[in-house]
């Protein structure tokens, strides 16, 4: 998680969920906590406790009006910062999107050299379209995509598919296609019994 510290130890907020709010606020200044809550999928409480963060930072204030109903209202400071925070993550965005190409495309050429050929996705992801190009330049078979999160879904022409399904599927290799869920994958690879010399992960 990439966290910034604010003016003191303890006040510390995750840049890209600041982002998100300066973002929704910045659309929709009469939105509520909850529905902030709902969007960025996380609890009510830490939004409360961002938008106290962020108003003490200077980046937004709230006003009453009407006197039942919160406004969140961006500063100039506050669009700076979103702006700031835009392009920082733009930046890192695009650096991590190259690693994972020049990474992928590598590894999938050294997979051919050793006659490996079938590879399953685990994981809609950012990175998951790059790294199917780097699997079709390789000339490697694509098995499918394997996500319970977004079963039923499609991924480039490919229904998602549960990772139970993992079971049967005559993959040669697994590799998990979403950096941020590496830990969640391999628990519930593992429940499955699944031989782990098989699973392949890319660099967090």
């Amino acid at each position: 998680m990439n966290v910034q510290k604010m003016n003191s130890k303890e006040e510390k907020i995750d840049e890209i969920v600041a982002l998100q709010l300066l973002e929704e606020i910045e659309q929709n200044n009469n939105v509520s906590q909850r529905n902030l809550s709902n969007k960025l999928g996380i609890a009510l409480g830490l939004v409360n406790t961002y938008i106290k963060l962020l108003v003490k930072k200077g980046y937004i204030r709230i006003a009453n009006f009407p006197k039942s109903r919160y406004t969140y209202l961006l500063t100039p400071e506050g669009m700076a910062e979103k702006s700031r925070l835009v392009y920082k993550h733009l930046n890192y965005y695009n650096n991590m999107f190259k690693q994972v190409r020049n990474d992928s495309k590598k590894l999938f050429l050294e997979l051919g050299k050793k006659g490996i050929k079938r590879i399953a996705f685990l994981g809609v992801d950012e990175i998951a379209e790059i790294i199917y190009l780097s699997l079709l330049e390789a000339e490697l078979d694509f098995v499918g995509i394997y996500d319970d999160l977004n079963v039923g879904k499609t991924f480039l022409k490919s229904i998602v598919r549960p990772l139970m399904d993992l079971i049967n599927v005559d993959a040669d290799r697994l590799i998990i296609t979403s950096i941020k869920r590496q830990d969640e994958f391999f628990s519930k690879i593992n429940s499955l019994n699944i031989d782990n010399a098989k699973i392949i992960t890319l660099k967090r």
